[in-house]
Order: C-alpha cells, then sequence, then structure tokens
C-alpha cells in the first residue's frame, strides 16, 4: 500500500484559486482519471510579445454567472494534443501557473479549452496531485478556501 504520510487530503472536488490570472476562486474536479489538468476558458488568442510566445483567454469563475468574466494573459508554456474522456483528440494550450488550493500553493500545468457544457470549470489532473494530494472520494471541500496571501 503507498505511503500516504507525506500527502494532503482532498475530496473528489475542491476550491481553488489561481493568483497570477486574477481567478479568485473557483469550483474544481479532483480528477484521478485526467493526467492533465483543464481549465475553461473561452476567446482564446495565442500571440507573440517581445520575443515571447503568450495566450489571452477568459473566464467564467461561475457557471451560474456568465455575465462575470475574468480575462487573463500568461506566458504560453507549450501546445499538445490531449485525449478527452469521450475520445476525442484536441490541440489545446498549455500554461504553467501557481493555483492555489486550501493553504497550498503549487504550480500547475493546465491546458486550456471550452468546457461549457461541463459541470466544472476546471480538472485538476493526476500530473498535479502527483506527490502532493490523497482523495478521498466521499468527501468534497476537505482543503476549504483557499487562503490569500
Amino acid at each position: 500500500m503507498a505511503q500516504t504520510h507525506d500527502l494532503q487530503w482532498v475530496g473528489w472536488r475542491e476550491w481553488v484559486m489561481m493568483p497570477d490570472l486574477g481567478i479568485p476562486r473557483l469550483r474544481a474536479k479532483v480528477d484521478t482519471g485526467a493526467r492533465t489538468s483543464c481549465l475553461h476558458t473561452f476567446d482564446l488568442e495565442a500571440y507573440e510579445h517581445a520575443g515571447e510566445r503568450r495566450v489571452q483567454f477568459c473566464v467564467h469563475p461561475s457557471r451560474r454567472n456568465l455575465n462575470r468574466v475574468i480575462r487573463c494573459d500568461t506566458p504560453l508554456l507549450d501546445e499538445r494534443v490531449v485525449t478527452d474522456s469521450g475520445g476525442h483528440r484536441e490541440m489545446r494550450y498549455v500554461i504553467l501557473t501557481p493555483m492555489r488550493m486550501g493553504p497550498w500553493c503549487w504550480p500547475v500545468e493546465m491546458t486550456l479549452t471550452n468546457r461549457d457544457t461541463m459541470r466544472f470549470r476546471m480538472l485538476i489532473g493526476r500530473t498535479a496531485m502527483k506527490e502532493r494530494l490523497c482523495v478521498d472520494p466521499s468527501a468534497s471541500f476537505l482543503a476549504g478556501k483557499p487562503h490569500e496571501e
């Protein structure tokens, strides 16, 4: 059996924030079936500025309030082909940004895609969880609300 003494227990869904993107709080699904984390975005546009590849995009932090829009701009880490849970392959932009969950904060690679039809605005995949988190599938929001610095 794997040791869990250095891991933080979380539920199957948690509150997260991405301070560098200006995203104050959103509900994320902790998805052990997904390798890569994914953020719901729209109006994506990659561009180059001063020799740096960047991406601009918008986020609806709540699926209940589509009038609230957060505009983000961040360096573009990569572009990758990702296969979703339905078996569809899609080229996605990849970013690296700090993610805060409860009292913890660490850099997470995430792909950007439109998840309008999905229940959660973000999936936290296995790569982000590795050697950090242990999931209790019967619990929710064990980490509490993200702590602001």
